[in-house]
């Protein structure tokens, strides 16, 4: 570390979550900067569907005989006049196909199966390192893509730059977890993984406004160049000021009783990890709709009100205290509850955000963002907690790996499904459709995360801890993901549990048993609760 962090130890992890935290948002912004700029993009490059729309802001959409959007020829598009001035155009509007694919798929198809390769390799390899190379990575893609000058060059940067992302989400949380105690645990995972919506809620305004300013004639580009200088800055940052923290590992916790090591698989398996995935997978669908479509949707129904630091704000400012409300909440309930009330949170929070989410899309502009401010409120809440609840139910020495596996699904699903949006729009309407994919799927995870909480257990009761050893009838498997109250985290050291050093692995005497199967420190009337 350098001189500077040193002297100000005391703030080291809050400092570490914040360039963690700071390098996501710039990632998930150069991401989502696509779904502001595409209209710009797609005129420049040359993709996706041409449409009529209304070109000249002077008259509101109340005062024109005739909507742009309603009209479905380029002739009659023309046509159309107001007071002898033509108010429509017919050009690309930044939808299609080919938006949905650069926008999802391309970038999805590497993000995920890179991830499961980063989750490995975060198992056993420096994570600060790593991190420091992916953000770099992403960095040069975003840069690159202000540049480019043809629609497949743009979908190949985009493909480069999913594999940079890959690895911030797994190398960053394993660094977290292994410098914040449980009981901050959700709060961090939320903060954290709010970089995702803090991303596209800042790509609101830049892809909106810089692009208008057109610094150095540039338009749309600087939008991507900007964050990627920025983000170059932050590989920097993350690889001369952090440290790669020590391992924590627990012992008989990542084993079965006979003393076979629980595998990956295994875990992943688990009725309940396979509900938690499906879950997520479908609440990401949900917001990743509204990310990639929330821009030219409002654009397309409302395009002479300029949305766009309204949309910064409900997504920054309500989505920021949201995402902190839910950490807060679970980590409190969960002392009473057990892991268990970390999803009822999350089914309650997404039922609760459903009906105003529905509201954002079939209202006007002003009560549209209400609505859309009291869904992102709960809405927001799930991020973090979905992975508090895998850091905490999994052995930590496949931790890493079980979330790149478990990103990889809900990428894969949630990133995937949005693609379906344009074709059903063609069917039956953009709005009708953005209401489905986007709110309708918020009240489908929302039953989804429910039944997750019946699969996971509540906080165990005084009789469990004092099952005996040889009373103990759930093996191996069954120990480790039905009953799942948590692994202790905060434990065991690398050279407590591991012999990789040459010397055989100790438990701490005050966690040790006795030969007779005993607390060594608890009164033998009182059987021990750490098997």
């Amino acid at each position: 570390m350098l001189p500077i962090v040193k002297k100000v130890s005391g703030f080291y992890n809050a400092y570490v979550l914040g360039v963690l935290t700071v390098g996501y948002i710039l990632g998930e912004l150069g991401h989502y900067l696509i779904g502001v700029t595409s209209k710009q993009t797609a005129i420049e490059l040359d993709y996706g569907d041409k449409a009529c729309q209304q070109n000249n802001t002077r008259f509101t959409r109340h005062e024109l005989p005739k909507q742009c959007s309603l009209v479905k020829e380029e002739d009659s598009c023309l046509a159309l006049t107001y007071n002898e001035t033509a108010y429509c155009e017919w050009n690309y509007n930044g939808l299609g196909i080919d938006y949905q694919i650069l926008a999802g798929p391309t970038f999805i198809l590497v993000f995920t199966i890179a991830g499961v390769f980063m989750g490995f390799a975060a198992d056993k390899y420096n994570r600060v390192k790593m991190l420091t190379v992916c953000t770099l990575i992403f960095a040069v893609a975003i840069i690159l893509q202000g540049t480019v000058e043809a629609y497949w060059q743009l979908l190949l940067l985009r493909m480069v730059m999913a594999l940079g992302e890959s690895g911030c989400n797994p190398l960053a949380t394993g660094i977290m977890s292994d410098i914040f105690p449980e009981n901050k645990r959700a709060l961090v995972m939320a903060i954290f993984n709010w970089g995702i919506y803090g991303g596209y809620g800042i790509a609101f305004p830049v892809g909106r406004y810089i692009t208008k300013s057109n610094f150095f004639n540039l338009g749309w580009r600087m939008c991507y160049l900007g964050t990627g200088v920025l983000a170059v800055l932050l590989a920097a940052l993350t690889g001369t000021t952090l440290k790669e923290p020590e391992r924590k590992a627990i012992g008989e916790g990542d084993r079965t009783k006979d003393g076979k090591k629980i595998g990956l698989w295994k875990v992943l398996a688990n009725p309940a990890m396979i509900m938690l995935m499906i879950a997520a997978s479908i609440r990401h669908s949900g917001g990743m709709t509204f990310a990639y479509n929330a821009d030219l949707y409002y654009n397309t129904y409302f395009p002479d009100v300029d949305l766009g630091w309204w949309l910064f704000a409900v997504t920054i400012g309500i989505g920021s205290v949201g995402v902190v409300v839910g950490g807060v909440v679970s980590d409190k309930i969960v002392a009473k509850m057990g892991i268990r009330s970390r999803a009822l949170v999350l089914a309650v929070s997404q039922l609760i955000a459903t009906l105003p989410a529905f509201g954002s899309v079939y209202y006007d502009p002003l009560w549209a963002m209400i609505t859309l401010g009291c869904s992102y409120f709960f809405a927001e809440m799930w991020f973090g907690i979905v992975f508090a609840i895998v850091v905490e139910i999994v052995p930590l020495q496949v931790r890493s790996s079980t979330i790149g596996v478990f990103l990889f699904v809900m990428n894969n699903v949630g990133g995937n499904l949005p693609i379906l949006l344009d074709p059903v729009a063609k069917m039956i309407g953009f709005r009708e459709a953005f209401m489905i994919f986007y709110a309708g799927f918020y009240g489908i995870s929302s039953v989804l995360f429910l039944i997750t909480c019946f699969l996971l257990e509540g906080k165990p009761k005084d009789n469990d801890s004092t099952t005996a050893v040889g009373e103990e009838k759930i093996d191996g498997l069954e120990a480790h993901t039905r009953q799942m109250r948590g692994h202790d985290n905060s434990v065991f050291s690398v050279d407590e549990v591991l012999p990789h050093n040459g010397r055989p692995a100790v438990i701490p005497q005050h966690l040790q048993l006795s030969s007779n199967g005993q607390d060594k420190y608890t009164p033998v009337t009182r059987e021990s609760s750490r098997l």
